[in-house]
């Protein structure tokens, strides 16, 4: 026992025991491991394996300059597409904001116009004395739009006298009628006049007259009609093609062919009024106005109901001025005439006359009716006027032979009647026609 003490007290104080050993070696190891954290903290394999040679060094700069490009490229091209697209939608935003601007504009001026007019025509004012206050008349002409038609508008700039001419619409079905016309306007003397040529031979034959004509752009809705269209179907296009003039600020005094000038119209007119027509009428009643008593005996003591009746104005003889109600009356006849088969003289009044009433918004236009005498039909002429010795005497301004068909021979006979002085000129026709 002794022995064995003695030899574990031996071992114990000389060389460390196996666990001191270990534990060192790990407290070495663990010291090292710091030692090399802190020196290569990206490991000690990968920095030597990642050291490159020259070579190397250069492959990877290479490597790495073209992906930053490809990156560079990648990244413009989505910028480019997204500019685009930004573009595309900035011009969309401006067209919309053009579009709501002109229709806020089209809406104020229907809202405001009456408050418009009055700015137009001066500051507004009280109500004066009694009998003494006289309404608006007169609506403010539009602002001229060359661009509707800039080649319309240099011949316009040419013919028209005072922004304001004749117009005629004709097609070889009336040349003969279209000759006499002009001649008497040539006769008398008034230089502001232009025909609408509504096929080639009428151009031509203007061309070759000398007289000012005009030939309106290709449209086949127009020219079918223009070419081979009767008297009613030509009538209706005028609604149409007149809208132009107005945009580019010209009054027109429009006039179908079967019309013999005796006297200048513009000095006859008061261009007080949208609308300045001559009427069917065939006497102060008939052309201006009147009561009409409506009798109805089975309602007893309200058995007479009282009625306001007036001929209808002529729609191929009239003085438009370039205002907005005028433009709305174009519009307005030319759509009606569009969907519907009817008379544009009958469409044309009754969108003149009619007022405004549920589910109808009248045209606030405002009418002048010419006078009878100067601005004749033809009913007046041959029904009264050759038959009464004073009024024989009369010089009109116009005849418009629009009661009766055999127009280009009752023409003639006008012109012999007022121009020549032959007075059995008008003899030999009937108060109205043989058929």
């Amino acid at each position: 026992m002794a022995g064995r003490r003695d030899g574990l007290l031996a071992r114990s104080n000389g060389s460390p025991s196996r666990g001191s050993r270990i534990a060192m070696a790990v407290a070495v190891g663990v010291l090292l491991g710091c030692v090399c954290a802190f020196l290569y903290p990206d490991g000690l394999f990968r920095s030597f394996s990642t050291l490159p040679s020259h070579g190397q060094d250069s492959a990877a700069d290479w490597s790495l300059g073209n992906s930053a490009k490809c990156e560079t490229s990648e990244r413009t091209n989505v910028l480019k597409s997204e500019l685009a697209s930004l573009s595309q939608k900035n011009e969309d935003l401006k067209k919309q904001v053009m579009e709501l601007t002109t229709k806020l504009k089209l809406a104020e001026q229907g809202k405001d116009q009456a408050q418009n007019q009055f700015v137009a025509l001066g500051e507004q004012r009280k109500a004066g004395p009694f009998g003494t206050v006289k309404s608006l008349r007169t609506n403010p002409t539009v602002v001229p739009d060359e661009s509707v038609n800039p080649r319309l508008a240099k011949i316009l700039e040419k013919v028209a006298v005072r922004k304001e001419l004749i117009v005629a619409l004709a097609n070889s079905n009336v040349k003969d009628m279209l000759e006499l016309w002009f001649q008497n306007i040539q006769r008398v003397g008034i230089p502001n006049y232009l025909v609408v040529a509504l096929d080639d031979e009428i151009e031509r034959f203007c061309n070759s007259s000398k007289v000012p004509v005009y030939r309106r752009n290709p449209d086949e809705g127009i020219d079918s009609i223009g070419r081979n269209g009767g008297n009613h179907a030509v009538s209706g296009l005028k609604f149409r093609i007149l809208r132009e003039f107005l945009q580019l600020g010209y009054s027109v005094l429009l006039s179908d062919v079967d019309i013999i000038y005796l006297q200048n119209p513009f000095d006859h007119l008061y261009r007080d009024s949208d609308v300045e027509s001559m009427s069917d009428g065939h006497n102060n009643m008939t052309a201006y106005g009147y009561d009409d008593v409506f009798d109805e005996p089975s309602m007893g003591w309200a058995r007479y109901a009282h009625t306001m009746r007036i001929w209808v104005y002529n729609s191929g003889f009239f003085y438009i001025r370039p205002t907005f109600p005028s433009i709305e009356l174009l519009d307005r006849v030319a759509d009606r005439l569009a969907r519907q088969k009817s008379w544009d003289q009958a469409v044309f009044n009754e969108e003149l006359f009619y007022p405004s009433h549920p589910g109808y918004e009248g045209l606030h236009a405002s009418k002048r009716t010419m006078d009878m005498y100067l601005f004749m039909n033809s009913k007046v002429l041959f029904k009264t006027v050759r038959k009464d010795a004073h009024l024989r005497r009369l010089k009109p301004v116009i005849v418009h032979v629009n009661y009766h068909p055999e127009k280009f021979a009752r023409m003639k006979a006008v012109v012999d009647f007022f121009v020549n002085g032959k007075q059995d000129a008008l003899d030999p026709f009937p108060d109205g026609s043989r058929y």
